[in-house]
């Protein structure tokens, strides 16, 4: 069977996620980080605050997370996924050893990034890689 594959980022434009991230990104993902943080702290709240840590970007600029799309030769649509992930207990171990304390130093450096007019796009692209940081999470 041949097939052909896609990634799409289906979401808004740029000037639409630009309008966003100035009137709200910035100071809702800051409560949101804070958020997510806090549920970390806890047992209970470890999975929200892991989901939510993960949904940063598109809380921070609207990114769309990418699709695999795949079809067949005769253009019928096989299969709709999210991008293949790294296991789940090497995610967990990283989590434990790295990802916890380090994406926390991460999201701060970011934040200070943001704040000063020549870091903003450095300060940005370390915040969308923060899922990454923190639990090798693939976007």
């Amino acid at each position: 069977m041949d097939f052909r594959q896609e990634i799409v980022r289906p979401g808004s434009g740029c000037f639409a996620r630009a309008l966003y991230f100035t009137f709200v990104g910035w100071w809702f993902s800051f409560i949101w980080i804070n958020a997510a943080w806090a549920l970390n702290a806890s047992i209970i709240g470890l999975p929200l605050g892991l989901w939510m840590l993960n949904r940063t970007p598109q809380i921070l600029t609207l990114k769309s997370t990418p699709v695999l799309v795949v079809h067949t030769e005769d253009g019928q649509l096989v299969q709709v996924s999210n991008l293949p992930q790294t296991g789940c207990l090497v995610r967990a171990v990283y989590f434990g050893l790295i990802g916890w304390w380090f994406s926390f130093i991460w999201i701060n450096l970011g934040w200070f990034f943001m704040v000063t007019i020549v870091g903003l796009p450095l300060g940005l692209w370390m915040l969308n890689r923060l899922p990454a940081v923190t639990t090798l999470y693939r976007q």
